[in-house]
């Protein structure tokens, strides 16, 4: 085959590969994932030490609301697997519970730099593993690259944030299923129980993180049941009972969801309908009878989703680009035009399944649209942020595809004899490495999207935390202090006061009846405007005697009353 006539038919014949030659498209070989693992090591912690240098561990009110989480499963007057709440899913709070015992590690933030960082590193080197089988190793190695040096995942990868730990649960279930695929296909049975069931028990571990891990964990059950009934029969009866483990493992965790919301908060669709779901979410913070731009819009929703995603990875407005480039190479692995030249292995057709990598386009599109779930960045009208992290899942798509288009221009200047193209080929790849970091580079010179939205919409509410946090501080640590905790147990946090001597509605029995009673339950009660606190000492003021008034800019004032007849009782911190 002419190397000018590389890539242009419909299918992809391709001679074989010497053994060991480093060009190869193959699977990576034993040992290859661990400087990639450990890349994404030093990385991660390079990020964490600046990130922890300038206070931007805790600016997401979800990150605070998570760690908080984790913490009352063993600080509460009633600690224990109920403390795990029913809309966000349990597995990072689980995750925490080593460390977040420490009073120093739930304040500053670092209970969770474990879990993240670790995560990140894990995500890094299966993006190795995923690319090494489609691309050769000097695109493998861009591609890898792209992701790795996004400031945005850098930053989460320093938060309580759930995308580092589900992006690695995403990447490898990924590579699982294309190598269990494989296996199936050349009947190593052995190979494919293996898969199968690493691959459910990842299917499990992304169900529990997030719920976008629900519909990847479908798709991925689909993939390997189609493969495994086209199989023959001796190798269908040889992984039928890993196969049946696997499903097991993917219904798992929607099913023990179900059921925890259905036991511990009487609903078992909860996380859909509930109070803090994101329906009432939406419903108490849009204005009467208006909605965001997307919401019933399927094309405002696509458009919302894929300018965050490319804000998301790319520096400015190259994201424009960086998503041509990547429908490109979707476009050339859909139409077969993917070529990897003379040296490239012939390839398995589990590298269809890469595609797995676009699943998170048209769930978002239709949480934006059908979900309310809003997103919100300063690129679109209203010109604000929120949600723009959510554009993160598709990082790894981006990274891929885009290589795979770069990928094809290198293979078609190689394939001109002009001199101009012999010297792009050249310098093509070392050029796209050296883009990759411009782009980290720039991303910090203007601030990523994700920290700057956490710095923006931090402001007013760490302002009004630390000012309550200065007043939880005088109080007495072993008497119960009343206070509504889902909007601002950042507060508590920042004083460094253990839940447990919170009256608040973390314990529900307790805090319902100290609403129709505060004085009563607790030695002191804050109440902000407009939450439930409020609104008892407005029916139930008889005992409360007013301390002081705490207002900031952009926050609800929040009133401190000291009870004049409470005495130790009930509500007494343990």
């Amino acid at each position: 085959m002419k190397r000018s006539e590389l890539g242009r038919g419909p299918t992809r014949q391709l001679t074989a590969v010497a053994p060991g030659d480093p060009e190869a498209v193959r699977p990576v070989q034993r040992g290859e994932t661990y400087p990639a693992f450990a890349a994404g090591v030093m990385l991660a912690f390079g990020a964490l030490l600046i990130c922890y240098a300038k206070g931007y561990l805790l600016l997401y009110g979800d990150a605070v609301a998570h760690l908080a989480i984790a913490r009352r499963i063993i600080d509460s007057h009633y600690p224990g697997l109920a403390q795990l709440g029913g809309v966000w899913l349990p597995l990072p709070h689980v995750l925490m519970l080593p460390f977040i015992h420490s009073m120093q590690l739930w304040q500053t933030g670092l209970a969770a730099a474990p879990m993240s960082t670790i995560s990140f590193a894990i995500s890094v080197a299966g993006m190795w593993r995923l690319t090494r089988r489609m691309m050769r190793v000097r695109w493998a190695f861009v591609a890898t690259l792209f992701y790795a040096l996004n400031a945005n995942l850098l930053y989460l990868a320093t938060t309580a944030m759930t995308e580092a730990l589900y992006l690695a649960l995403f990447v490898w279930v990924v590579v699982v299923t294309m190598e269990g695929i494989a296996a199936l296909q050349e009947s190593r049975a052995a190979a494919a129980k293996g898969r199968m069931v690493l691959a459910g028990l990842l299917v499990l571990g992304m169900a529990f993180t997030r719920y976008d891990g629900w519909i990847v964990g479908a798709a991925v059950w689909c993939c390997f049941a189609l493969t495994w009934w086209k199989s023959e029969a001796k190798l269908r009866n040889e992984v039928r009972i890993a196969f049946t483990i696997f499903t097991v493992l993917c219904a798992a965790g929607p099913l023990l969801w179900f059921w925890y919301n259905a036991h511990f908060e009487h609903d078992w669709l909860d996380f859909i309908r509930g109070p803090y779901s994101a329906k009432q979410i939406e419903h108490r913070t849009a204005p009467p009878g208006q909605h965001y731009r997307g919401w019933h819009n399927p094309g405002w929703a696509l458009l919302f989703y894929t300018r965050t995603s490319q804000v998301d990875a790319s520096v400015w407005e190259t994201g424009f680009g960086v998503l041509a480039a990547a429908l490109y190479g979707l476009w050339l692995q859909l139409t077969r035009k993917v070529s990897w030249g003379p040296r490239a292995e012939q390839p398995n057709a589990s590298w269809w399944y890469a595609l797995l990598l676009w699943v998170p386009l048209p769930f978002y599109v239709y949480s934006v649209a059908y979900g309310s779930v809003p997103i919100f960045i300063p690129q679109l009208w209203p010109h604000s942020y929120y949600n723009a992290r959510y554009g993160m899942e598709m990082l790894p798509a981006l990274a891929v595809y885009a290589a795979l288009a770069a990928e094809r221009l290198d293979v078609w200047l190689r394939g001109k004899t002009e001199g101009w193209a012999r010297i792009g080929a050249r310098f093509w790849q070392p050029l796209a490495a050296l883009l990759c970091v411009a782009n980290c580079l720039g991303m910090m010179y203007f601030t990523p999207l994700v920290l700057k939205e956490g710095k923006v919409n931090s402001t007013t509410r760490v302002a009004l935390e630390r000012s309550l946090a200065f007043s939880l501080e005088q109080m007495p640590a072993d008497q119960p202090v009343m206070m509504a905790l889902s909007a601002h147990v950042g507060a508590v946090q920042v004083a460094g006061r253990t839940l447990n001597s919170m009256v608040s509605e973390n314990d529900e029995q307790a805090f319902e009846a100290a609403l129709a009673d505060p004085a009563h339950h607790a030695a002191y009660v804050i109440a902000i405007a407009g939450d439930p606190v409020a609104k008892a000492v407005a029916a139930h003021p008889d005992g409360l005697k007013e301390l002081e008034v705490v207002c900031t800019t952009g926050q609800p004032c929040a009133r401190i009353y000291e009870s004049e007849v409470w005495k130790s009782g009930p509500a007494t911190a343990k």
